[in-house]
């Protein structure tokens, strides 16, 4: 579980998992709201410790023509409109280390994306807002190379450090995961996720635009909590064909209650 103080996270002791949830992107007020409402309304139902997640940006993409958000202010004031409103923590990503003062005005955790976990610059940056900083286990990296991300962070003065697997490259246009790597970078100290929608990506295809394998959401997460990770990471939109980015492997909402209510059960029969 969490191992330090994060204001707004509820049920923190129920003994279940906790979990990072949202769209890949803030597409709008009105259904970021809805989706956060929804998750809000399941995981206090089923006593899960929640943090909103949507990113205020998608500055990772393959095509220029690629949706990337709908103005960096406009998601923030979303994303602290969403924090207030359900009293719940928030999560976004940053990208550069200029961005994170000003995300960190708005979010109660910043997220480093894996392509870019070995940024000093950016790691530092977001370890000195004193903000949470999860940071996302780069696809070309071995679990144990990410203990030097968390030195960096802990060396710059915060010990509030999250560690999420997304799984690792497997030839040009697959990935893998190997769960092998939860209970390595949990040694690390840190609270360990699994990153349950962007280890099902098909990277690098030849149309521009990322594809996935969404119905493998559910393996992936159930291997997960039977492993022992301490949280999980699902994206996930009401209409996922339409979502504006990652849509090929996002969870559709309706089939979210479902699979965590699975989840308590196996993580009841291992802990």
């Amino acid at each position: 579980m969490i191992n330090f103080e994060l204001d707004k996270l509820k049920h923190i002791n129920s003994g279940n998992f906790f979990l990072m949830a949202g769209p890949c992107a803030i597409e709008g007020e009105d259904i970021a709201m809805r989706i956060a409402e929804k998750i809000v309304t399941i995981t206090d139902k089923l006593q899960i410790p929640y943090i909103f997640k949507g990113s205020y940006r998608k500055a990772n993409r393959s095509k220029g023509s690629s949706f990337t958000g709908i103005g960096d202010e406009k998601a923030l004031k979303i994303l602290e409109k969403i924090g207030a409103t359900f009293d719940v923590p928030t999560v976004t990503d940053i990208h550069a280390h200029e961005e994170a003062a000003m995300a960190a005005a708005y979010v109660d955790v910043l997220q480093i994306p894996a392509f870019l976990c070995r940024q000093t610059d950016l790691l530092i940056a977001a370890a000195l807002t004193g903000k949470v900083v999860n940071v996302k286990k780069g696809q070309f990296l071995s679990a144990g190379s990410m203990k030097f991300a968390v030195e960096k962070i802990v060396e710059a003065g915060n010990n509030k450090v999250i560690l999420t697997d997304r799984g690792n490259t497997f030839g040009y246009q697959d990935l893998i995961v190997d769960y092998r790597g939860l209970p390595e970078m949990q040694g690390f100290e840190v609270p360990v996720v699994m990153d349950c929608t962007h280890s099902l990506q098909q990277p690098n295809q030849s149309s521009g635009v990322t594809g996935g394998k969404p119905e493998l959401i559910g393996t992936i997460a159930k291997a997960a909590i039977a492993v022992g990770a301490d949280g999980l990471f699902i994206e996930t939109h009401p209409d996922p064909a339409n979502a504006k980015s990652d849509g090929a492997n996002m969870l559709h909402l309706d089939l979210l209650e479902d699979l965590l209510v699975k989840l308590i059960k196996i993580r009841k029969a291992v802990i």
